[in-house]
């Protein structure tokens, strides 16, 4: 009936905004014996469904009447029936238990890695031949995740995972990554190239050896983005017997090969590259 739907869900709404309904006490487990009760049709049927015994039901059902101070079932001898109360407040009680049914299975699939979001970091020029294939396969596999993929050099990236901004990244080894927040794998291993302008007398060569570009200008990716990169170009040419001439350092893979072309120097970089 209109009044006694009224009544029943202002009652609710009292309760909830006195704080009068003690969490602790006001369970799922309440409304899932309320549900099964109304729905089988008596103490008896919904006990066997529950595999509780038949006292134990019948007490809870009685507890929640008491925090509600409504009474929801008219019980006899053989069935029991719902009160105007208790068929409003089993339409609730339904839509409540399917939410929290949902959020549970939500909750478990993301903890399965099936739905939610994931932020990807990734480096360019160290990614571009195998990166497309793992999100190609990770999208088919996870069609609830959405996916975010962010181009950055490797310091960013470790600023990125330290700050919860990326969940994942793709990059060259950077030592601020060598620490306990953060775990890391080798994907592959990587070689030099020389990059020469055209017309430099060791473009023709088929491989070119350290030690011939003592007196070159070098262009190589800044220090900044790629740590590890730059050091370990520079400890090559140290070991070679010479130390390094730089003549200009990029931010970009690309602007190396750029001013290389230009004739600013020659440019060691990554195979991938």
């Amino acid at each position: 009936m209109p009044g006694d739907r009224g009544r029943l869900r202002s009652i609710l709404r009292s309760k909830r905004s006195r704080g009068a309904i003690n969490e602790a006490r006001m369970e799922l487990r309440h409304l899932r014996y309320f549900r099964a009760v109304a729905e089988s049709g008596g103490f008896r049927e919904a006990a066997r469904r529950l595999h509780v015994v038949q006292p134990a039901l019948s007490q809870t059902v009685s507890d929640l009447e008491r925090e509600l101070g409504v009474k929801l079932l008219v019980r006899n001898s053989r069935a029991v029936r719902l009160t105007a109360e208790g068929e409003i407040f089993l339409e609730e009680v339904k839509q409540i238990l399917e939410q929290a049914d949902r959020a549970v299975e939500l909750a478990r699939r993301a903890s399965r890695g099936e739905i939610g979001a994931l932020s990807i970091g990734f480096l360019g020029s160290a990614t571009a031949f195998f990166l497309p294939t793992i999100v190609r396969e990770y999208r088919r596999r996870f069609l609830g995740v959405r996916l975010t993929l962010h181009e950055m050099a490797p310091t960013p990236q470790v600023e990125g995972l330290r700050a919860g901004r990326l969940d994942v990244g793709f990059t060259r080894p950077v030592p601020a990554a060598d620490d306990a927040w953060l775990r890391s794998e080798c994907l592959y291993r990587d070689s030099l190239l020389a990059v020469l302008p055209e017309g430099h007398p060791l473009a023709a060569r088929e491989t070119v050896p350290v030690k011939n570009m003592a007196d070159a200008p070098l262009v190589l990716f800044h220090r900044a983005g790629a740590p590890d990169l730059f050091d370990a170009i520079v400890g090559l040419c140290s070991r070679a017997g010479f130390a390094p001439r730089v003549v200009n350092e990029a931010d970009l893979m690309q602007t190396v090969l750029t001013l290389v072309e230009a004739g600013e120097g020659v440019g060691l970089v990554p195979a991938c590259v």
